[in-house]
C-alpha cells in the first residue's frame, strides 16, 4: 500500500470535506474545519442532504445524510462540541418518524432528483438506518425524545428482522452496530455469516459486505465474529485494492461520474483508517 500515493489521489479527487477528514486524520488537521465543511450539507429543518451521501442528489434532508453526518462527528470526536446541531438533526428525525417509532430508509424526495436505482422510498420504519442513527447517539451520550422513541423501536424490530429484513447486509451491520456487546451480537454475526450475508472469501467480486465492513477496527465488537486468519487476508487484500492513481475503487454504480470520486475520495479516507486501526500503517 502506497500512502504518498493516496494522499496525492486525495488531494486531486476528494471533496473538499473528505480531504478536511484527511488532513486531521493524518495531517494535524483540524475538527472545526471539518464541522465547517459539514455545515453547507445542513438544511433549515436540522437534516442533512445536499448529496453528502453522494447517491443521492436530493438536496432535501434525508435520514441516511444524517446519519452520515453523526458519523463524521463521532469520527473526529465532535458530538459533544456540536451538541445544538446533532439536537436539530434530532428535531428533524422526529419529524419523519413513523408510528413505529422509526425512520424510513429514505423519504420521498429522493425521486425529485438524481439517485442510485436502490434508494426507492417507502412509507415504513426501517432498522436501517434507524439502528445507526440510535447507535451513534447513545455512543455519544445524547439525550433527546427521538433517541427513546427509535431505541424501543429497534428492540422490538431487531428479535423479529434479525437477518432477514429488507435491507440485505447493510440491514444486518447496521443491527450488529446497534447491539455492541449484548450476547444476541453473537447469535445474528453467525448466522448473517452462514446465510452469506457477509463473504469471507477477500477476493468475492461485486458489491458484497466484507469482515472489515463489519468490523472496521480492531475494539469494534463485532470483531470477534471473525477469526485472526480472516480478519489478516481481508487486511491484505484490503491493501492490494489501491489501484494506480493512489485511490481506492468502488463497487457500485452511482448516478453521474462527479459522485464516482466523491465516493472513492471518501472510500479511500475510510480504507486508510481501517489500515492504520490494525496497524498497517
Amino acid at each position: 500500500m502506497n500512502f504518498d500515493a493516496a494522499e496525492d489521489f486525495v488531494w486531486r479527487n476528494a471533496r473538499l470535506i473528505d480531504r478536511l477528514r484527511f488532513q486531521f486524520h493524518f495531517r494535524g488537521g483540524s475538527a472545526d474545519a471539518v464541522v465547517a465543511a459539514l455545515r453547507p450539507y445542513r438544511n433549515g429543518d436540522g437534516g442533512f442532504g445536499n448529496g453528502l451521501e453522494p447517491d443521492i442528489r436530493d438536496p432535501s434532508s434525508q435520514p441516511i445524510p444524517t446519519w452520515e453526518a453523526f458519523k463524521l462527528l463521532d469520527e473526529i470526536g465532535a458530538f459533544v462540541d456540536q451538541i445544538e446541531l446533532v439536537h436539530d438533526a434530532c428535531n428533524f428525525l422526529l419529524s419523519v418518524t413513523t408510528e413505529e417509532g422509526g425512520v424510513p430508509f429514505v423519504l420521498p424526495s429522493v425521486l425529485d432528483c438524481p439517485h442510485a436505482p436502490w434508494w426507492q422510498p417507502s412509507p415504513k420504519a426501517s432498522l436501517n438506518p434507524t439502528s445507526c442513527l440510535a447507535y451513534l447517539l447513545r455512543k455519544n451520550g445524547v439525550s433527546h425524545r427521538w433517541l427513546d422513541r427509535a431505541v424501543e423501536y429497534c428492540r422490538r424490530r431487531i428479535p423479529i428482522e434479525r437477518t432477514d429484513g429488507g435491507d440485505g447486509s447493510d440491514g444486518v451491520i447496521a443491527i450488529l452496530q446497534f447491539l455492541g456487546d449484548d450476547p444476541l451480537m453473537d447469535d445474528i454475526g453467525a448466522e448473517a455469516i452462514a446465510k452469506g450475508h457477509f463473504v469471507l472469501d477477500p477476493n468475492t467480486p461485486g458489491y458484497v459486505k466484507m469482515p472489515l465492513d463489519v468490523a472496521p477496527a480492531p475494539d469494534s465488537p463485532t470483531r470477534r465474529l471473525f477469526s485472526n486468519d480472516v480478519i489478516e487476508a481481508h487486511l491484505d487484500a484490503l491493501a492490494a485494492r489501491q489501484q494506480d492513481d493512489g485511490g481506492w475503487p468502488i463497487t457500485w454504480e452511482p448516478p453521474g461520474p462527479a459522485p464516482v470520486y466523491e465516493w472513492r475520495g471518501q472510500w479511500t479516507v475510510r480504507n486508510l483508517l481501517i489500515l492504520r486501526a490494525y496497524g498497517r500503517l
